[in-house]
């Protein structure tokens, strides 16, 4: 079996006031609230998704 990666996004700015389609990526993401970690696998679709919100959020990997 395969070792998954995974990466830990945690919000680190408000969404308030943001684009919608970047609030669709944090909420896709699984984020729902600020500093509240969440572990997702780390593909090319959630990296999208990282990249298009990296201004609010802190990624480490896991």
């Amino acid at each position: 079996m395969a070792t998954v990666n995974s990466v830990k996004v945690t919000l680190v700015k408000s969404m308030s006031g943001r684009l919608k389609s970047h609030i669709d990526c944090a909420h896709g993401l699984g984020i729902r609230k600020m500093h509240n970690p969440v572990t997702v696998i780390d593909t090319p679709e959630n990296r999208g998704m990282i990249n298009k919100i990296s201004y609010m959020v802190k990624v480490e990997e896991v």
